[in-house]
């Protein structure tokens, strides 16, 4: 989450946005303010019960954010973000328990990814503010670094806004700061919630003794959760081509989806190139090409290029090899309705098959 900085953004507007900033940091770790003692039990002991903390504590940090505001109520901050649950749940709740506590009032408008980073690069290329507030891709970082329109939140939390920094807050409790630091070892953006890409197997499927003995006699070794790409494909392919049903249900080895969308994309480079090798060893991202396959000059975060022409890796033999098993697999051992799957359509059949399985009894395979 960061703050762009432009000729009409004055201090003050600055010093409210770390109160926002401060306040989004502590609603992750369920600890909040309030205005009021009344309003400030009504939060503790209701929304953010869910705490580490005790009742007594979240009330001091509550009271904290209630007194840090106080020279600043009656203002309305203008905040930004992508339509995923998490921020509607910031938009619709976090904001209204903001401005009880705080007595500041924030719009939090949801708009399409594509749009926030359309307005995140409008303002800083004409210092024109449009929003106080954005929660954006970590991706941005390399832009922000090397830019310095963004807010340098290390030097700024000890120094212009160390007054409504709260003093509470721990950033080790965060997961992902490094990908929100610079190259110069400063945090320009602070992680508000993270993608995880999982892979998942049945362990019920791979349990079973039959099963177990049926792929050692073929492939020689146990039944096991994969450690490379050629295991991967033994287990998928044994699956849909020798055990085909379990249970008189028709059964898959590969789960995947494929719909032309902007989430497959950002699913290949964010990962999938990566795990088969493209890109340089490194944390948070290889050096000098990064999981993308793009180059960066050295010590920098000024890309070079993506082509192998120009010291990429993006179209180089791990990403070809990559790209490739990912279109086999989808049309080989695959339901073939997931290749008109995304991102979300696929999480959303995952969540409703864990919770039909969960609660009425019925095993994932029978939901096929």
């Amino acid at each position: 989450m960061n703050q762009i900085k432009g000729e009409v953004m004055i201090n003050k507007l600055k010093t409210i946005f770390a109160i926002a900033v401060w306040f989004s940091i502590v609603t992750i770790s369920n600890t909040f303010a309030d205005g009021h003692m009344d309003a400030i039990k009504k939060w503790s002991n209701g929304e953010f019960s869910l705490s580490t903390l005790s009742a007594k504590e979240r009330e001091k940090e509550l009271k904290w954010f209630h007194d840090a505001a106080k020279p600043f109520a009656g203002m309305t901050l203008k905040v930004v973000s992508e339509g995923i649950p998490t921020h509607m749940y910031e938009s619709k709740t976090l904001t209204k328990a903001f401005e009880d506590i705080t007595g500041i009032k924030v719009q939090h408008q949801i708009i399409g990814e594509g749009d926030v980073v359309m307005a995140v690069q409008t303002q800083m290329q004409t210092n024109v503010s449009i929003y106080d507030a954005y929660v954006n891709d970590s991706d941005l970082i390399g832009t922000h670094a090397r830019m310095q329109q963004a807010v340098n939140l290390t030097d700024w939390m000890k120094g212009e806004g160390k007054a409504v920094t709260n003093p509470m807050l721990d950033l080790d409790d965060f997961i992902g700061l490094q990908f929100t630091t610079g190259p110069d070892g400063n945090l320009y953006q602070l992680p508000d919630q993270q993608f995880a890409n999982l892979y998942w197997f049945r362990k019920d499927w791979f349990d079973r003794p039959e099963i177990k003995k049926q792929f050692k006699a073929k492939y020689g070794y146990e039944l096991g959760v994969p450690v490379n790409w050629s295991a991967y494909e033994d287990i998928a392919k044994f699956f849909s081509e020798d055990v085909k049903m379990i249970d008189g249900v028709k059964i898959y080895g590969h789960m995947d989806y494929g719909k032309r969308a902007p989430d497959l994309g950002w699913r290949m480079t964010d990962a999938w190139l990566s795990m088969a090798g493209g890109g340089s060893k490194g944390l948070p991202n290889g050096v000098p090409v990064d999981e993308w396959g793009i180059r960066m000059e050295a010590g920098t975060c000024n890309p070079v290029g993506a082509n192998v022409s120009r010291g990429g890796a993006t179209m180089a033999p791990a990403a070809v090899y990559a790209i490739r098993k990912w279109d086999e697999w989808l049309r080989l051992m695959h339901l073939r309705e997931q290749q008109l799957w995304t991102f979300i359509s696929l999480y959303h059949l995952f969540l409703q098959e864990m919770l039909l399985s969960k609660f009425s009894g019925i095993q994932l395979s029978q939901l096929h």
